[in-house]
């Protein structure tokens, strides 16, 4: 079973989906307009996969 609701986009501000997946035990979130993609553990709240274009890395994580 999987839960759909509707968000704005943490990345651009249009309106994305998070999706909670019941069985996989996980969180997607996506959106449209800016190709933002974001999926976490439900359980530990750590990052699976991630992809956020316009987003600069910190130059910390860079090197």
């Amino acid at each position: 079973m999987q839960v759909v609701e509707q968000i704005h986009c943490p990345n651009c501000g249009s309106k994305a989906e998070r999706m909670h997946g019941v069985e996989q035990q996980t969180i997607r979130t996506q959106c449209a307009a800016c190709d933002y993609l974001m999926v976490t553990c439900a359980t530990t709240g750590r990052v699976i996969e991630a992809y956020a274009p316009g987003i600069a890395m910190p130059i910390s994580l860079a090197r």
